[in-house]
């Protein structure tokens, strides 16, 4: 699975046991702007290092692991947990730093070639 958004946190690499570590990140998912979604995604093991280059703000596309398991607490009582273990981070090109350097057709005044005037036609033929 896959989704895009902004990287919002970046955790850092927890030691749970002497031999699991994980890493939290955090992701800013906008599928409606007006409602923005924070979304945990974790990894774990040798993959902690997939959050290193990444900086907060930047648009990602992260690719995940969907992983649910039980938990019987000691009262016999079963919860259900989810997961989203990130396999993989693209970084997605900056699309502000882009349309600085070339224009966007907002930005190009209008012109009006509706004019009927043939005092205005100064063309030779």
């Amino acid at each position: 699975m896959e989704i895009r958004g902004k990287v919002h946190e970046i955790g850092e690499v927890q030691q749970v046991t002497d031999t699991f570590k994980k890493r939290d990140l955090i992701v800013a998912y906008a599928e409606n702007p007006q409602f923005v979604e924070y979304i945990r995604f974790e990894s774990t093991q040798d993959r902690v290092n997939i959050f290193d280059n990444l900086t907060i703000g930047e648009d990602i596309e992260i690719s995940f692991n969907l992983r649910g398991r039980p938990w019987t607490n000691k009262d016999g009582i079963t919860s259900y947990f989810n997961s989203l273990v990130a396999w993989r981070v693209t970084k997605l090109g900056n699309t502000t730093a882009n349309s600085a350097s070339s224009p966007q057709q907002a930005d190009i005044p209008p012109v009006d070639i509706s004019s009927n005037n043939a005092d205005d036609d100064d063309l030779p033929f």
